[in-house]
């Protein structure tokens, strides 16, 4: 891909803004990052202060190639340069040891970090002009819908950012799958693009996904991504709708027979990819409409369908306690 003389000139400014201790967000294949030079120890403290994130919540590096892993990271597997030159660049996170002079910052004072490196053209030009690792979280308010495109980023952290660049919408769409190689056996901390299936091709066996004892990783508490309209999932069909409170919102894969009234209906794609693309976006729409409830039809228990699952789990979480289950 050739970048245009306009976007070519962001990245340099965005270069300069990093280097003088700024916020730039930028696109990945994933979703938009809000990134800061990893190095810069106040820099990286503005991330955390923009989004309203915990502290000893993790960050990501994000590199602009494979060799800039031993940089970061320490005794690293022979499994994980494996995987690294299998799925990078690509949406996929490697959790490794530090190495020794990275911040507390970056990885919520932990002794692991989180790496990968960027499939998006305009996130590797910025990382090249740059010339170090960002940390990058997504760029939105700390448990919010992640952004996909670079509207989101400005309506949510635009107060905050020192530039945005602006690369088209996500072609993912789902944040990256986070595989932790830090302790005896591979584990499956955050699903995403890159599957279980995949991951399992390359280890020779499908990774743990008991995270106990696991280190803290980016996106994985209990509730998040979730809009500001409670979102609540169906397990099996859809209920009866005159006992939830309308307005209500429906995202579902087929249109109801007949209309429904106090119901906004909106059909989401069967193909699990194309869902995972159009999830964030869809939610953010939603949100905009004033409903009392977001009621979403739960996608099939299979393996494509893993990270949206996950996504779908976590955005429900807050307002499923203390409901019934909906079926």
């Amino acid at each position: 891909m050739t970048l245009s003389k306009s976007v070519s000139e962001q990245i340099m400014r965005a270069a300069q803004i990093l280097r003088h201790g700024g916020l730039v967000a930028f696109p990945t294949e994933t979703v938009y990052g809000l990134g800061a030079d990893a190095c810069n120890a106040e820099a990286v403290r503005r991330i955390f202060r923009a989004k309203g994130r915990p502290a000893d919540h993790p960050l990501i590096v994000h590199l602009s190639d494979i060799g800039e892993m031993e940089r970061w990271a320490q005794d690293i597997p022979a499994v994980a340069w494996r995987l690294a030159e299998r799925f990078w660049p690509g949406p996929l996170t490697l959790i490794l040891k530090r190495a020794p002079h990275v911040l507390d910052e970056v990885t919520g004072g932990q002794d692991t970090i989180g790496l990968r490196v960027p499939r998006h053209p305009v996130t590797l030009a910025l990382l090249k002009a740059f010339g170090g690792g960002l940390a990058a979280p997504s760029a939105n308010p700390f448990g919010g819908v992640s952004p996909t495109t670079a509207a989101h980023v400005i309506a949510g952290l635009g107060h905050a950012v020192g530039a945005v660049i602006d690369g088209g919408p996500c072609a993912v769409g789902l944040e990256s799958t986070i595989l932790d190689l830090s302790g005896m056996r591979p584990r499956l901390l955050r699903p995403g693009a890159v599957t279980s299936c995949a991951l399992a091709e390359m280890l020779g066996a499908p990774p743990a996904t008991q995270t106990t004892g696991a280190p803290r990783a980016s996106g994985c508490l209990p509730s998040h991504y979730a809009p500001n309209t409670p979102l609540r999932l169906v397990t099996s069909a859809i209920p009866e709708l005159n006992r939830l409170p309308q307005p209500l919102a429906v995202m579902a894969m087929c249109l109801p027979k007949t209309a429904i009234a106090g119901c906004r209906w909106v059909t989401m794609p069967r193909d699990a990819r194309a869902y995972g693309r159009a999830l964030y976006a869809r939610l953010r729409e939603i949100d905009s409409w004033g409903c009392r409830c977001i009621l979403v039809e739960l996608p099939p228990a299979t393996m494509e369908w893993e990270a949206v699952r996950d996504r779908l789990g976590r955005a429900a979480a807050s307002a499923d306690k203390g409901q019934p289950e909906l079926t």
